[in-house]
């Protein structure tokens, strides 16, 4: 299956931001992970899936109220029952400068929560997702 990506946008409202004034690494976190969610849902459907980990979400600079932000995912590494997404966030009006980026891994599960198979194997077509596909697999050594 060809990687693909899915864009969720955000405006950062007040109930979203922390005691500096500006986005809550909580709320980004509710985000970040529904964003990814919505990658692995596109191939498969979305009750048979559980959040696993988030390995990591690197903010590299604050976001403010008003400001328009864009989580965009895509599933970069399968397993046998796993998803791993890498997700990263940009301001909307400067879509190559990454705020936040990281990998979460989700599972494919039975009626019971179980590990279920799901035989979904991912086409890397740029260097980037052959790149991303790499750090991936890594993840879970």
């Amino acid at each position: 299956m060809k990687i693909k990506e899915y864009p969720t946008h955000r405006l950062v409202k007040s109930e979203d931001l922390n005691h500096h004034g500006t986005l809550y690494a909580g709320r980004s976190a509710e985000w970040f992970v529904e964003s990814g969610f919505v990658s692995a849902s596109s191939l498969i459907n979305p009750h048979d899936i559980i959040c696993l980990k988030i390995h990591g979400m690197y903010f590299s600079s604050p976001v403010k109220p008003g400001e328009c932000i864009c989580y965009t995912s895509k599933i970069v590494h399968t397993g046998k029952s796993s998803l791993i997404a890498y997700v990263k966030v940009a301001r909307v009006s400067k879509p190559d400068s990454v705020i936040v980026d990281g990998f979460i891994t989700f599972v494919h599960v039975d009626e019971n929560t179980k590990p279920r198979a799901h035989g979904i194997k991912m086409e890397t077509e740029t260097e980037e997702d052959k790149t991303l596909s790499k750090r991936a697999s890594e993840l879970g050594k």
